[in-house]
This record gives C-alpha cells, structure tokens and sequence, in this order.
C-alpha cells in the first residue's frame, strides 16, 4: 500500500511545484527554498538534532514552550524545526530568535528519497510529531533508521478518524511505527487506539495550547491602540478565511446603523489574502486602514490587520472576538487565543478540531456559538447593548483557559523519556 501511495505521490509532484508557484504569485515566500521541500539541508551541522514537526503557525506557537524549555534545560542540544508553510517559517523566527540551536527546514515532501536525503543531512536522534501530521514515508525511513517518533498534541476529530479509515491498512502501519503518542483528550486517544494504536503507548496529557505563552509587550501595545480608538466598541475577526470576511462585513454593515462608531478589526488566516480583503473592505466601509500602512484612527470603520505575530495584541485590544475558520467547514481557529487575553469567543458551527474545548469554553461561560451569520449580527447586537455581559463573558474565558493549563510539563516528561532517554 506504502508503495503504491509513494507512486502516486510522484506522479503529483509537478501539481505540487506548480501549487507554490500560483501561491507564490501573491506569497513570494511560497517560490523560496524548493530544494529544502526535497530533502537538501539548508544548512549543515556537525552534531545529531532532534527533529521538531509543526506544519504551519497554529502547531509553531503551540510546541514553542516545549522546545524552549528543552534548549533551556539542555544548551548543547540541537533542534531542526520544520514546517510546511512560509508562514510557520516566519513564526519560527519571531519565537527563536534568541535561540540559535534550533534551526528552521521546510519538511521534505513524503516522497521516500527526499525523506531519506533529509535523514542522511541531519541525522535526527528522534522525531517529535505536532498534532496529526502524519506521513507514511516519514514514518516508514525513521523506523528503517532506527528513529523513535512520538506524536505530541494529538488530536484526531471524528471526521479526520473517519478519513484515515478509509486507508486502514496504511493507518495500522502508521500507528505501529510509533513509539509514543501524547494525546489532547481520551476522545482523542480512543480514536487513535481504533486505528491500530497499542493502548500501552498511549498518555492523556490535555492541550498544550492551554499552555500559550503570553508577552508581556502585548499589554502596552493594545492600550496604545485603545487610545487612539478612542471610546468604541471594537469587534475582531480573527483568523479569517474566504467568505467569511465579506459576510461578517455584511452583519457589521447592518450593526452600524445601531452602533454608528463600532470598529471592526479583520486578521485574515493567510497572509497572500490581506490585498484582497482590504479591497473587499472598501465595499462596506468608508474608512478603511491596513496595519502596515497606518495607525488606526477615531474614525476608522474597519482596520485590517496585515502583520504577522499580532494577533494577540489586537485580541487584548478588542472587546469581543469572532474566531475564524467556524462559519465554514474547516473546524475552526483557535479559540484559546482570545480567551488567553480575556476576550470572549463567537464561533460558528464548525467546531470541530476543538471538539473538547469549544463545549467546555461554552459551558464555563466564555464562548458563544452561533448556527450561521444571522445569528452571529443577533448575538454581537445583545452583547454590544449589555456591556458588563461582555465583559463578563471575557472573564469567564480568561478562567476556563488558566484552570486548563499544564499539558506542557507532561509533555516535556514524556520527550525526555521516549525520544532523549533521560
């Protein structure tokens, strides 16, 4: 099956190449660095590393705890992180900055040789999975290597369980070859476990996304930008993808003529999409500022926030968070990240890969979720007359989200003794 999988995957890879250089058209980045996508080390290091894989920013931001605390604890050890995105990349960055052992890749393609190429550059001692990022060719070379894999953060969704049963010989194999697997929840685990995962290898660690690390630079920053806003009601939809800017835009629009001084903030989920949603902006507003090209201001109807690491400080800016990726079939973003600066969460109905967490939030009082835009304007108009319930509901959030954390420290136990041996 593996090698039936591994043809297909050549014989795709031209679509591949001719995908990064569409996104690259608007994303530069995404035309950069092709040959680290086959195995060929960007750089080269003497000593064995510890292979880190995140595959885009969500994944990064979660594991970045981990990995400092690991470098903190041990200074001569040496991380590769990789990822699948530009933007993964660019976070790798920002969050190590101060680290110089740990390196950044882009993750080879699954294709057997490029895996093999990237072993042979970077010798891995071990490799640490974040989340679902499973690939039977990465998994295959590292236990032909003699690599031990644990798989951190998991999570599997019914939906995504679902799909891997459909491959259920190329799942079993997938679960075999792992050493370890540090679920979120026993939902989780118990889908693994389905799959073919051996209940022995298996812990219950809760999400390390409880475990975000909050800097301290955020505070004065969005007190900044309060102060310019001046005393508005600010909304913000975070982490959008296509379709809902323009609907959310819509209910806005209609909000206005209730709150005539109500700010929108928008932080698309991709950065290729800040052009175009800026443009779609101007359609429902008169004022429109983009993060890069000015401060906001009292007037300012919708500001587009164009940057990347910001996210959280325009958070703890706003009053009130809509999270992305929820009013269309994709799961949703992450709730935890409104919630960890004390701002109450609007979802949509798609929830699913925060399928523990998004209930719980809801049940402790910090979240609502609303069945589609309609009820999004409805929810957002009773919030905006009540004040103190808004506030409220922030508060409720920021307590769910620090009763929850500690993930980390079981995690960090579970890499030093399954991959580092200590």
């Amino acid at each position: 099956m593996r090698i039936i999988y591994s043809c297909i995957f050549y014989l795709i890879t031209p679509l591949l190449l001719l995908k990064l250089w569409r996104r690259g058209r608007t994303a530069p980045a995404y035309r950069q660095r092709i040959g680290e996508r086959f195995g060929f080390a960007a750089k080269v290091h003497a000593q064995p590393a510890l292979w880190v894989h995140a595959v885009s920013v969500g994944e990064t931001v979660a594991i970045a705890p981990v990995l400092k605390q690991l470098l903190v604890d041990d200074p001569q050890l040496l991380i590769v992180l990789t990822t699948s995105t530009p933007t993964g990349a660019a976070r790798v960055t920002q969050l190590f900055a101060e680290y110089p052992q740990l390196l950044h890749q882009y993750c080879p393609y699954d294709q057997p040789g490029a895996v093999q190429r990237f072993i042979n550059s970077h010798r891995p001692l071990a490799l640490l999975i974040v989340e679902t990022e499973l690939w039977p060719n990465m998994l295959h070379k590292c236990q032909k290597n003699n690599i031990p894999v644990l798989l951190a953060n998991g999570r599997m969704s019914e939906k995504s369980a679902q799909g891997y049963l459909r491959l259920a010989a190329l799942s079993k194999k997938m679960m075999q070859q792992l050493t370890g697997l540090v679920a979120q929840y026993a939902s989780d685990g118990q889908r693994f476990i389905q799959l073919g995962l051996a209940p022995e290898k298996l812990v219950i660690g809760g999400s390390i996304k409880f475990d975000l690390q909050i800097a301290a630079s955020i505070w004065p920053q969005a007190q900044a930008f309060r102060a310019l806003v001046g005393d508005r009601p600010v909304l913000i939809l975070g982490s959008s993808h296509r379709s809902e800017e323009q609907a959310v835009l819509a209910q806005v629009q209609q909000l206005r003529q209730q709150f005539p001084s109500l700010l929108l903030i928008i932080v698309p989920r991709h950065p290729e999409r800040f052009s175009e949603v800026a443009e779609l902006a101007k359609q429902y507003a008169s004022q429109v500022i983009r993060r890069t090209e000015n401060s906001v201001t009292s007037d300012c109807q919708v500001y587009i926030g164009d940057t990347m690491g910001e996210l959280s400080m325009l958070y703890a800016a706003a009053d009130l968070s809509i999270v992305g990726g929820s009013f269309v079939p994709l799961g949703g973003q992450n709730p935890l990240e409104p919630a960890s600066v004390g701002k109450g969460v609007l979802m949509g109905p798609h929830q699913y890969n925060f399928s523990v967490i998004c209930p719980e939030l809801e049940a402790a009082g910090g979240m609502l979720s609303c069945a589609d835009y309609e009820k999004l304007r409805i929810c957002l108009q009773e919030l905006l007359m009540e004040p103190e319930r808004m506030v409220q509901l922030g508060k409720n959030a920021e307590d769910y989200f620090l009763s929850q954390r500690g993930a980390s420290g079981i995690l960090l136990q579970k890499i030093r003794q399954v991959l580092l041996k200590k």
